[in-house]
C-alpha cells in the first residue's frame, strides 16, 4: 500500500510532502482499523548508557527537528527518537529549494542548514511529552552566525535548555551544510566542547549521557583522532554516521550531485561508506559503542551494522522510501549481536 502512496507523495516537494504525510498519519492513529494497521510496537529492552532503549531501532535527526512527531514515531514502532538538530536561535536554514530525492539510488540529498525553530520552542514542545514513556535524544548544534570559537557556548546552551527534558544528547559537529562546521571535529576543538558540558552535567543530579555524531568523510588520522578524544573525554557513543559529500557513492544522479551541490547525500548509496567508518573504529577498539546510521533499507542491512558491533541503528532516508513498513521488517528481521 505504501509505495502506491509514495508515488503521490512524491508528487509533492520533499519538505512539504514531510510535514503533510506526518500530520496524516497524526489524524489516521485515532481513527479505529487504521490505528491497529499502522501502530507496531516491539519492546525489545536495549540498555545503552544507562539508557532502556525500547528496541534499538530509532529515527534519526533531521526527520523531527522540532520535537513535533514523537508520539506519532513512537507509535510506528521506533524504539527512541532523536530530534534536532537543535540550535539556541531560530534559525531558517538555507534557501530553497534545499532538499532532493534521488529516487533511482533510494537516496536524498540536502543542505537543509539546522532549520529549526530554536531551543526555547523546541522546550515547549519537549515539555508536552514528559511522562509518556518515550526515549527522546536532543541532537544539539551551533547557529550559523556562530563563530567555531564561540561554537562551545551554543552547545552549552542548548544543552543547559534541554537537559530535564531529552534521555541522551547528541553533539553534531558533522553536518555538511553549515559553514565551517565540519571544522569543529577537529581534536582540541571537541574537547573544548564536550568539557563545557560535562562541567555543567557534573552539577545535576542525574547524569545524561553525551554522544558525538561524526561524518563518514573522515581520514584514517582524523578519525584516530576522533578515537582518541572519546577516551579521553569518556564520550558514551559515537553515531556513525552523517550525510557523505562524497558524490563518488553515486551512479545515475553523479553528474546531478556534482552540477548542484546540494550538500550531503543519505540513504542506500552511503551504507558501505559508513559501514568502512564503523569497521575502522571497531578494529582500533572494539569497546568503543556505536550507533550506527546511512544506507539501513532493509534487514539485511540493519543486521549488518549490528553484525560490526553496533550498538543501536537508525534510520531515516529509508523509512522515505519504505514507510513503516520498513520498520517492521528491521525490528521482526534482526537477531542480537
Amino acid at each position: 500500500m505504501y509505495s502506491f502512496l509514495k508515488n503521490l507523495f512524491f508528487i509533492l516537494s520533499p519538505e512539504f510532502a514531510h510535514h503533510f504525510v506526518m500530520n496524516m498519519l497524526r489524524i489516521a492513529l485515532y481513527i479505529p482499523g487504521l490505528n491497529a494497521i499502522l501502530s507496531y510496537q516491539k519492546l525489545d529492552r536495549y540498555n545503552l548508557a544507562g539508557i532502556p532503549f525500547k528496541n534499538r531501532l530509532g529515527m534519526a535527526a533531521g526527520f523531527d527537528k522540532n520535537a513535533e512527531y514523537v508520539d506519532i514515531l513512537d507509535k510506528l514502532g521506533f524504539g527512541y527518537v532523536e530530534i534536532g538538530t537543535v540550535t539556541p536561535e531560530p534559525q531558517e536554514g538555507n534557501p530553497k529549494p534545499r532538499l532532493f530525492r534521488l529516487i533511482e539510488e533510494e537516496a536524498l540529498m540536502n543542505r537543509m542548514g539546522f532549520n529549526n525553530y530554536g531551543v526555547k520552542k523546541v522546550v515547549e514542545n519537549l515539555k508536552k511529552l514528559q511522562g509518556k514513556g518515550y526515549i527522546i535524544g536532543g541532537n544539539i548544534g551551533k547557529n550559523k552566525w556562530t563563530s567555531n570559537e564561540e561554537a562551545h557556548l551554543d552547545y552549552l546552551k542548548c544543552f543547559e535548555a534541554m537537559y530535564n527534558y531529552v534521555d541522551y544528547f547528541v553533539v553534531n559537529v558533522s553536518s555538511p551544510n553549515t559553514p565551517n562546521l565540519r571544522a569543529l571535529q577537529d581534536k582540541d576543538t571537541l574537547i573544548k566542547i564536550f568539557d563545557v558540558l560535562q562541567n555543567y552535567r557534573k552539577a545535576q543530579t542525574r547524569s545524561k549521557p553525551i554522544f558525538l555524531k561524526i561524518a563518514p568523510d573522515l581520514t584514517d588520522g582524523q578519525l584516530d583522532d576522533i578515537i582518541s578524544v572519546y577516551i579521553q573525554m569518556k564520550i558514551e557513543a559515537l553515531i556513525v554516521s552523517n550525510t557523505t559529500i562524497d558524490y563518488e557513492v553515486l551512479n545515475e544522479n553523479k553528474a546531478f550531485a556534482y552540477k548542484e551541490k546540494m550538500g550531503g547525500i543519505s540513504g542506500k548509496p552511503i551504507g558501505m561508506k559508513t559501514n568502512q567508518v564503523i569497521r575502522y573504529i571497531k578494529n582500533k577498539d572494539k569497546s568503543i559503542a556505536i550507533i550506527g546510521v546511512g544506507g539501513i533499507y532493509d534487514a539485511a542491512s540493519a543486521q549488518e551494522k549490528i553484525d560490526l558491533g553496533c550498538e543501536l541503528i537508525q534510520i531515516y532516508t529509508g523509512f522515505i522510501y519504505k514507510g513503516n513498513g520498513l520498520v517492521k521488517e528491521i525490528l521482526k528481521g534482526i537477531v542480537p549481536k
